[in-house]
């Protein structure tokens, strides 16, 4: 007897927060999918919603550009940072973390996802960080 395979949706809502870094740089990535009940966002790097560009800024607003990208992409697919499970930090720098973690704890302040804080040699653009997640929808 042969059990029926269950079909998930997979869906890759738009963003419009990032709509024109899309635009600018043709990377073979979504910014979020859905699969079914799960949500996953990728890594976002501090780009500047109007431009599309990146600003050279200091780490406490490239945190805050992130996370509101983060938040942005979750609402666009159903969940909400409430519904996170699971943030990997990817930081240029160790020097960082105290300032990035007081930024973080600003967002995810009653709930708190597993997270994992990863410092990356050799970083290949004009910023310091880029947070990924996974999430339940709602």
């Amino acid at each position: 007897m042969t059990t029926p395979t269950a079909r998930v949706e997979i869906s890759s809502p738009s963003v419009p927060a990032l709509a024109k870094f899309a635009a600018r740089n043709s990377v073979p990535v979504s910014p979020v999918v859905r699969a079914g009940d799960w949500v996953y966002v990728s890594g976002l790097p501090p780009v500047n919603p109007e431009t599309g560009a990146y600003d050279i800024l200091p780490i406490d607003q490239q945190t805050r550009r992130v996370l509101e990208h983060l938040k942005a992409c979750l609402e666009a697919a159903g969940s909400a940072l409430d519904r996170v499970v699971k943030c990997t930090v990817y930081c240029s720098n160790p020097a960082y973390f105290a300032t990035v973690n007081a930024i973080y704890a600003e967002y995810f302040v009653d709930h708190k996802p597993a997270r994992v804080f990863l410092c990356t040699a050799g970083w290949f653009g004009p910023f310091d960080i880029e947070i990924d997640c996974v999430a339940l929808a709602k």
